[in-house]
């Protein structure tokens, strides 16, 4: 252990200013130690500048930030000690093997000998690299390089990781590796993870809690579960039979909610807990209205997103 993991990461009224633009406006932020934290926004919003701010790559223009129990402006040695970090840009040598890397690594931290060796062997496999260790980076796919970069991180069993959008571009399957990764270093070990990305399943998936990020503020904050049941019910979107049914359909949905959106030749209506889906299903067969299909769709963080700020998020679509 990286001394006791009782200290996680507080952040209050953060600014960080570039000329006339405030790329972060005042944020606050509290993360409990053990806890995944999603971090969501738009390209530009503040996320890769809040990191490199807590991280201490990047000094606060104002407020202050204690990552690890450390203040990120005063005490940023204590805080790197304490910290691993795999940002957008996988800092990799072609020329070296991955073993390579995590030989280096672990002698700037200090550790030689047998322990490196054990060391090596099992971050290797912890993020399935074990047969490639000794396979030049420039032979690496680019999940291969970002489980690499997650092994580089993890080095010195750091007690905070940030991750920053560590799963763009790649395939699902390495994906789904690096999120069951993520999550058994916060369940098994305690780590608290700070996590930016741009795939809201990632953030349901993962996060215990998520905040998006907008123009620099933070517009939401809470539980996925929390943040969307908050802004919406249940969308019920039926397809009748015959199209000479859309009149009677259109009526009888409008007992259980209020029109919303639907692809062509369909109709919705938002629940509004005047009934649930088995309630739609009995209306429907009492008054011989015959749907060809009948989806139900549960509220998401794209949902939550879009009302926040107005928008969809760039990497929804690819989750």
């Amino acid at each position: 252990m990286s001394g006791e993991r009782n200290h996680g990461i507080e952040v209050e009224g953060l600014v960080r200013a570039f000329k006339d633009v405030r790329a972060v406006d005042g944020i606050d932020l509290r993360i409990e130690p053990g806890e995944i934290y999603g971090f969501l926004g738009p390209n530009g919003a503040g996320k890769s500048t809040t990191v490199h701010m807590l991280t201490t790559l990047l000094p606060p223009t104002a407020g202050r930030a204690t990552v690890a129990g450390f203040d990120v402006a005063r005490e940023g040695p204590k805080v790197r000690a304490s910290i691993g970090a795999a940002l957008q840009e996988t800092a990799l040598d072609p020329f070296l093997s991955g073993r390579e890397h995590l030989r280096l690594q672990s002698s700037l931290h200090g550790i030689r000998g047998q322990t490196r060796k054990e060391l090596i062997e099992t971050l290797l496999a912890r993020v399935g690299l074990t047969s490639a260790g000794d396979r030049k980076i420039r032979t690496y796919s680019g999940g291969m390089k970002r489980r690499l970069d997650l092994a580089l991180a993890l080095i010195h069993n750091p007690q905070i990781l940030f991750l920053d959008e560590p799963t763009t571009g790649l395939d699902p399957q390495s994906r789904t590796a690096l999120w069951e990764e993520v999550g058994r270093l916060a369940r098994d070990e305690g780590v608290t993870v700070f996590l930016t990305t741009q795939y809201l399943e990632e953030a349901d998936v993962l996060a215990d809690r998520v905040g998006i990020i907008d123009h620099g503020k933070i517009v939401a904050e809470g539980t996925p579960a929390r943040l969307k049941a908050e802004i919406g019910k249940a969308t019920i979107e039926v397809v009748p039979e015959q199209n000479a049914d859309r009149e009677r359909l259109a009526a009888l949905l409008g007992r259980f909610g209020e029109e919303t959106a639907a692809r062509p030749g369909a109709y919705a209506v938002q629940l509004d807990g005047h009934g649930k889906l088995p309630d739609v299903i009995r209306a429907l067969d009492n008054e011989d209205v015959r749907a060809a299909e009948i989806n139900l769709h549960q509220p998401t963080l794209d949902d939550v997103f879009l009302a926040k700020t107005g928008r969809t998020l760039e990497g929804a679509e690819d989750a």
